[in-house]
């Protein structure tokens, strides 16, 4: 199917009219312009990273109002300075991922060489989510950009200020054929992922998810998707230390545990429990002095979703979960616009929402296990997580998760550090995700793997005059006395 004739988004919506018109007006400017070289490459990331450094504090400004309230601390640590670090990242190792790549030629062939090239695939379309609005939009943008690539960006509603505030950037900094900002609610989001892009790249809900892949089918166009899911954390027979303890409150609490590789519950030895509860209410005490009312811990995003975590913890009283406020003056939680205290939940049942909904918030369900080989067939009972945490060293029971159970990616004695790591790839496994971005992984999954084969002056395939002549069955036996040599 041609991009001419594929089926078009609403255009009904204005902003959609808008948009198809970027569409358009960027695949031309690609085609007109050819693919860019690493200079022209190197020079639109550090367009973004100018633009960030000279909205660093509009944009700190507008995800603090957007949420109600988040630290420029924490947005600078967890958003501005990742997207610094991956910009660095992708010019630092551009030559390299651009080169091409030598590739074997069997012995029937070997007068001929083979190569592959990657090369930008041409529009690449982003949808980006609430919880992390700057980085989660502006990373797979230099990641778009470094792969030689056009794009087009469609921000969350639910952080509108900050929406706003990266549209104004994008305008200032770079031309419409080059990178454009597309503003809307759900209507618009579910336009934007029908129109025929080279490539969507889209980071949200499984739910969500779903219905992207979907629209995106109708054209044939390849999809990202970085979703989320329930991802556990596992603690080993005692190994609930001080610093293992931080490191889940660091990455459950984050953002108000609005972080999309959050451990979403722990799994605890049965001898431990108690010890773990104490450990961890000392340790949000440590981290957040002011209990919930502290400058450095955020609030949830929207009403809606303040109201959600509400009814699961609801949920999990009415069908006989331990729910415990953990910290300093938990109550005093609601004292600040939609802010949830930390808090354990114990004991609840397989079939409670907390247990069966990805949490996005500071609720930590905590549940208990007698062998590792429990903790795996529970894991793998369900859907693949995002990522997946151990606490307590390179042991036995380590190496059998690792070996026994599958998750987008894995983290040893840390939570959430991973994602900070630009060589490595990132991105779930079915409900979680498909495909991976960061590290080469990123810059190819925006490119186009093109196979480059050239003959040489002979080969025994055409040098054979006919298709079943004798140097054809030579090759054949040639062939077939290789592949037995392999054991």
């Amino acid at each position: 199917m041609t991009h001419s004739a594929a089926r078009v988004a609403d255009n009904s919506l204005p902003e959609m009219a808008y948009a198809e018109s970027i569409l358009e007006r960027q695949r031309h400017a690609f085609l007109r312009d050819g693919a860019p070289d690493m200079r022209q490459r190197k020079k639109s990331l550090a367009t973004l990273r100018q633009a960030v450094l000279a909205y660093r504090g509009r944009l700190e400004e507008a995800v603090d109002a957007d949420f109600g309230h988040r630290s420029r601390y924490e947005t600078g640590l967890l958003e501005l300075t990742v997207i610094i670090q991956s910009i660095d990242y992708l010019a630092r190792n551009l030559r390299r991922f651009m080169k091409p790549e030598k590739r074997h030629v069997s012995l029937l062939f070997r007068s001929a060489s083979a190569h592959v090239e990657y090369q930008p695939k041409g529009v690449i379309g982003i949808m980006a989510p609430w919880n992390y609005p700057i980085s989660l939009t502006l990373v797979p943008l230099a990641t778009a950009l470094a792969a030689g690539n056009r794009a087009m960006l469609k921000p969350s509603e639910l952080t509108p200020k900050t929406s706003e505030v990266i549209r104004n950037m994008v305008a200032e900094f770079f031309s419409e054929e080059d990178v454009a900002v597309v503003l809307g609610g759900p209507e618009v989001g579910a336009a934007f992922s029908g129109l025929p892009f080279d490539h969507l790249f889209f980071t949200g809900s499984t739910e969500v998810g779903r219905k992207v892949m979907s629209a995106a089918s109708a054209n044939l166009v390849p999809v990202t998707l970085e979703l989320g899911g329930k991802s556990p954390v596992v603690v080993g027979r005692g190994q609930v230390t001080s610093r293992h303890i931080d490191n889940i409150v660091y990455g459950k609490l984050s953002n108000g545990g609005q972080t999309c590789v959050a451990p979403d519950y722990a799994l605890v030895h049965e001898d431990d429990i108690d010890v773990f509860v104490s450990e961890y209410s000392a340790s949000v005490k440590r981290s957040y002095p002011g209990g919930a009312a502290s400058d450095d811990y955020s609030s949830i995003v929207s009403e809606r979703h303040y109201q959600r975590l509400n009814n699961l913890l609801d949920d999990a009283r009415t069908r006989g979960a331990k729910v415990l406020g953990m910290g300093n003056q938990p109550e005093a939680a609601r004292s600040r616009t939609r802010t949830i205290a930390p808090t354990l939940v114990l004991n609840a049942p397989d079939d409670s929402a907390v247990m069966q909904e990805e949490i996005f918030g500071p609720v930590l369900p905590v549940r208990t296990y007698r062998t590792i080989d429990e903790v795996v067939a529970f894991i793998n009972a369900r859907p693949r997580p995002l990522a997946l945490y151990y606490m307590g060293g390179r042991d036995q029971a380590c190496q059998q998760l690792l070996q026994q159970t599958t998750s987008g990616n894995v983290g040893i004695n840390n939570t959430i550090m991973h994602v900070a790591q630009d060589d490595l790839p990132f991105g779930g496994v079915g409900a979680s995700g498909m495909g991976a971005y960061h590290g080469i992984e990123g810059f190819r999954s925006m490119s186009h793997a093109k196979g480059v084969y050239h003959q040489g002056r002979w080969n025994m395939a055409t040098m054979a005059r006919a298709p079943f002549g004798r140097l054809a069955d030579m090759a054949l036996a040639t062939t077939l006395g290789l592949s037995s040599r392999i054991k």
